[in-house]
């Protein structure tokens, strides 16, 4: 009888890496989205392409704020880098050659830390808070959806940008 030899996970929210990489592509197709629907308003004046592509765009946008901003507490980046995470959102298709600097730069290296260690930034609150969250990684995906439904919502209740 032989042992099983473990395989590595196939989910997009495997590693720190994993998830950041399916958020940072899927924030650069919302943007073809957005984008095809500014074109076929421009060509044809139907404006439905831009509601859609735009709705799209905007959620996973937020969705993609979200996730920089969890990298940023695991990963331990430093504010410059969080800025450039953040900020490659609002450049179209930036968000996938910032995927392949962190990357090349080591800043998505690693497992999720779900346990503390001997380091003292462990003891801080924020991290602390990302640890217990990613112990419970259903509740914590469902959960950060629904947060981001809610700031959605709230910035659709306001109005579009320009408006």
């Amino acid at each position: 009888m032989t042992a099983a030899v473990p395989t590595a996970s196939r989910s997009p929210f495997a590693t720190p890496h994993a998830l950041y990489r399916v958020v940072a592509i899927a924030e650069a197709i919302s943007w073809t989205l957005l984008l095809g629907g500014l074109l076929l308003r421009a060509l044809t004046d139907v404006g439905v392409g831009v509601s859609i592509g735009g709705g799209i765009h905007g959620f996973v946008f937020l969705a993609y704020g979200a996730t920089a901003v969890l990298m940023t507490i695991h990963q331990r980046w430093s504010a410059g880098t969080a800025i450039v995470a953040i900020v490659s959102a609002v450049v179209p298709y930036a968000t996938i050659p910032t995927e392949r600097w962190l990357r090349r730069s080591g800043r998505l290296d690693g497992a999720w830390r779900l346990e503390a260690t001997d380091d003292p930034r462990d003891r801080r609150p924020l991290d602390r808070l990302v640890r217990t969250l990613l112990r419970h990684p259903v509740a914590f995906g469902l959960g950060a959806v629904v947060v981001v439904a809610i700031v959605f919502t709230v910035l659709l209740v306001v109005g579009p940008p320009g408006r």
